[in-house]
């Protein structure tokens, strides 16, 4: 088959104006979101917010930002993303090796122990009472261990670590390598590409994650930037519902107050918690894209 043919340079020129077709599809509401963002929120109202805002304005960030424990609640969750991740990353890679060794006594039976909670979860009673013994409630630690070992990441490494030749570890251990030494000098180092993906799959679920505040969490001083803005959203979404009441009732001075809506402030919400992801992918996204593949498909 020759691939110069007219055939093939037509179905190559399809393919790009395809993929930018889908590429500027993807692109186009998160830029919209963006610019609601941006935009002053009586604007934004009247509707025809495209690609940039008609009348621009920081308010929507600024009130976002404006009290303490926003910055407080940044803080935790930036914490909480690097801690939990690190220790989620050890507790499933270091298992991932054991069980990686076909010559694990009872490694069969252990799996099958491991995945029947991925299927039958005993509900949030039980995890709210399991974790009321263990003094999570209001506990720092309620964030981090709980997600310290996930099942299906261990199998997606454990999956990966198949791909590397064991004739690898036989001479690091003929050279009097021991365990953890050829772990860290060997294993770990050709891991990077899943090191990275896991990496990101958890960061990500725990920048986002709110419900483990709404849940375990009633100190203030332990609320995360993801409850903190669940909050301010509600509290926007009552405070238009309060100022349309006034409007209806021909309180005219009512109008100069809305100059922050709930969409305004849910846009920049958006904006604010996804921005560190997207700056982040970038770095992992060669390591993330090999990863994914080799660690879900057993060669």
């Amino acid at each position: 088959m020759r691939y110069d043919s007219l055939g093939s340079r037509l179905f190559g020129w399809a393919n790009i104006a395809f993929m930018v077709l889908f590429a500027c599809a993807s692109i186009y509401p998160y830029i919209n979101t963006f610019a609601v963002a941006l935009n002053d929120g009586t604007d934004t109202m009247l509707g025809g917010i495209t690609v940039y805002p008609r009348q621009f304005t920081l308010a929507n960030f600024h009130s976002l930002l404006a009290d303490d424990s926003i910055i407080r609640a940044l803080a935790l969750s930036v914490v909480r993303v690097v801690v939990g991740t690190a220790l989620a990353l050890l507790v499933q890679f270091t298992a991932a090796y054991v069980f990686a060794n076909r010559g694990l006594y009872g490694r069969t039976t252990l799996l099958v122990y491991f995945m029947i909670p991925m299927f039958f979860g005993g509900g949030l009673i039980p995890t709210y009472l399991l974790y009321s013994k263990l003094h999570l409630l209001n506990n720092f630690l309620v964030y981090v261990l709980p997600g310290a070992f996930a099942f299906f990441n261990m199998i997606i490494i454990r999956t990966y670590l198949y791909t590397i030749p064991d004739s690898l570890v036989e001479s690091a251990k003929m050279d009097g390598a021991g365990e953890f030494r050829i772990l860290s000098r060997i294993i770990l180092p050709l891991s990077m590409p899943i090191v990275a993906t896991i990496a990101l799959w958890t960061a990500v679920n725990n920048w986002n994650d709110w419900t483990t505040t709404l849940t375990f969490v009633t100190d203030q001083s332990l609320f995360t930037l993801q409850y903190k803005l669940m909050q301010i959203i509600k509290e926007s979404d009552m405070a238009a519902s309060l100022i349309q009441e006034a409007l209806q009732r021909g309180d005219t001075t009512a109008q100069s107050r809305v100059r922050i809506t709930p969409d305004s402030i849910r846009s920049a919400q958006v904006i604010l918690t996804t921005l560190p992801i997207i700056l982040v992918y970038p770095f992992l996204q060669k390591y993330f894209i090999k990863g994914a593949l080799i660690g879900s498909v057993k060669e």
